[in-house]
């Protein structure tokens, strides 16, 4: 689900632009867009209300990532029960490398932590990947208080 669509608490939107905050200080050339996702019916298909999906993108090919943009892919719990104030728990991450042509590689949260895909970025490009999903996971576990304050 489009991020900019999905954020319904304070808690929430604090956590998003603590994700962005991230992502900008490896990559700082990269533009965030909270609504990677076309609003038709098609798209609307395959939504995922527990996802927060949010997009990077590069003023031009990125040689060291393989990709002009990265989409992020936020998979999260959402507790039905629990208070609009709390933040939900981040299950995993999905990293998409993009081109205009589609997905070049895939880094998940998953087993090893490392891209698959035909065209994967650049070993110390991927290290900087895996400190964005470290860091990811400790925000949503500790929270934004805790930690932009470290």
């Amino acid at each position: 689900m489009n991020a900019a669509a999905a954020v319904n608490s304070v808690a929430l939107v604090q956590a998003l632009a603590s994700s962005i905050t991230l992502v900008r200080r490896q990559f700082p050339a990269a533009q965030p867009n909270l609504s990677p996702w076309r609003d038709d019916p098609h798209t609307r298909f395959w939504d995922q209300a527990a996802s927060l999906d949010l997009a990077f993108y590069f003023p031009g090919w990125s040689p060291k990532l393989q990709c002009r943009s990265l989409l992020l892919q936020l998979q999260l719990d959402v507790d039905p029960e629990a208070m609009p104030s709390f933040c939900p728990s981040l299950l995993g991450v999905v990293m998409r490398g993009m081109t205009f042509e589609g997905e070049r590689w895939r880094l998940a949260t998953v087993g090893d932590w490392l891209p698959a895909g035909l065209h994967p970025p650049q070993c110390d490009q991927v290290e900087q990947l895996q400190l964005i999903c470290r860091e990811l996971f400790e925000l949503f576990e500790y929270g934004v208080s805790n930690h932009t304050s470290s």
